[in-house]
């Protein structure tokens, strides 16, 4: 294994736009970065389940994932285009019903068993880098741990730049919406497309 090539896989993945990203750049800039560090974490607590899962299912996984591949890829392309909905018709106040409960530690968690983009990631990092080399009980743990602390840094940054920028998108909250919207719609489509 190259670790260089695990690294630079594991950072493009995790820092580029997807749900997890967006929706944290999202409520940070509608909630503020305090609100939305539990997103964070719960993003990353998933992340680490996810991939722990890859690593001790990965074979299982391997001869599985093409039956039901299709099924998780729509279920993963709604979730998203409810997502992007949600976000178009959000009201511009700074709070919503809503915002307590999509900003959760718990939602956060739960995005990543439908996030088609974590879930494939996942199984390709541990297929690719880490199973060929590395099949202890501690390196797999090691391993989940490591990439899934990347995932967190990922959506991490993304939610400080939705903090730091609240201000200016405050005043762009409408055409920022709908741009994150977008966003998420383009991820979604782009799912049927690879």
């Amino acid at each position: 294994m190259t670790l260089l090539s695990l690294l630079l896989y594991a950072f493009v993945t995790s820092f580029t736009p997807g749900p997890n990203n967006i929706m944290a750049m999202l409520f940070a800039n509608k909630y503020g970065f305090k609100s939305t560090f539990r997103f964070c974490l719960g993003v990353g607590a998933g992340f680490f389940v996810v991939i722990l899962l890859s690593c001790y299912f990965n074979i299982m996984l391997k001869n599985f994932i093409p039956k039901i591949e299709f099924l998780m890829t729509i279920i993963g392309s709604a979730y998203m285009l409810y997502l992007a909905i949600k976000i178009i018709a959000s009201k511009n106040n700074d709070q919503d019903a809503d915002g307590d409960k999509n900003n959760s530690f718990f939602a956060g968690m739960l995005l990543q068993f439908v996030n088609p983009k974590g879930i494939l990631y996942g199984i390709t990092v541990i297929s690719t880098f880490i199973i060929p080399n590395h099949t202890s009980n501690s390196s797999l743990l090691f391993y989940s741990v490591f990439l899934a602390f990347i995932g967190f840094m990922g959506t991490f940054s993304w939610s400080v730049f939705g903090s730091i920028f609240r201000m200016f998108l405050t005043k762009y909250r409408s055409p920022f919406n709908v741009i994150m919207a977008l966003l998420l719609m383009y991820s979604a489509v782009s799912i049927f497309m690879e």
